[in-house]
């Protein structure tokens, strides 16, 4: 794994609200996989998964980019939902269902608060289910600025964190140094 992926799982899995966002999503879905993804120009890397199904990808795992309909969102910035892949008409021919063997697919981007796209909130099954006529959509998308908002507030915490830890070792330097001198000066009198 990329260094940068690496920290990317790190901060999401930090955030504890995550398994809850992917329960609920299962739970409103009905579907019995769901993930969060960082999805860059080359790489598909699981951050934190929800798997009831065995589909067998954990944290960390990757899948190849353009086997991906989170690819095809990355591309066009838009949620991709799909009620019953062998009804929809551009979906029933396409290789990822095929390839991944699910029938009800749900994909929601998920951008930086500096609007850089990170990744994606995503869920599938082999079985049918209704998604587009729910308030799914507009939930996994609250969840997504959610996420955005709590990464942000992670990485802030850390870098605060990093900084204090530094000012406590340049501190502890400085109170080395003043009691060295001071003994040394103390010693010729």
């Amino acid at each position: 794994m990329v260094q940068g992926v690496e920290t990317d799982i790190a901060t999401i899995n930090r955030i504890s609200a995550v398994p809850a966002m992917l329960q609920v999503i299962s739970e409103m879905t009905g579907m019995r996989f769901a993930a969060i993804a960082r999805v860059t120009s080359t790489r598909w890397t699981a951050c934190a998964v929800l798997d009831k199904l065995g589909f067998g990808l954990e944290t960390g795992g990757e899948l190849d980019l353009t086997t991906t309909l989170c690819f095809e969102s990355m591309g066009s910035h838009q949620p991709i939902i799909i009620d019953h892949v062998s009804l929809d008409p551009h979906y029933c021919d396409h290789q990822t269902p095929k390839m991944y063997r699910f029938e009800s697919y749900i994909t929601i981007p998920v951008f930086r608060t500096d609007g850089s796209f990170f990744g994606t909130i995503c869920a599938l099954d082999p079985e049918p289910a209704q998604l587009k006529s729910s308030t799914i959509q507009s939930t996994m998308e609250s969840f997504a600025r959610l996420i955005s908002l709590q990464m942000d507030a992670e990485e802030n915490q850390q870098r605060t964190e990093s900084a204090l830890l530094r000012e406590r070792e340049t501190a502890e330097l400085r109170e080395q140094f003043i009691a060295v001198l001071g003994h040394d000066l103390r010693n010729p009198l």
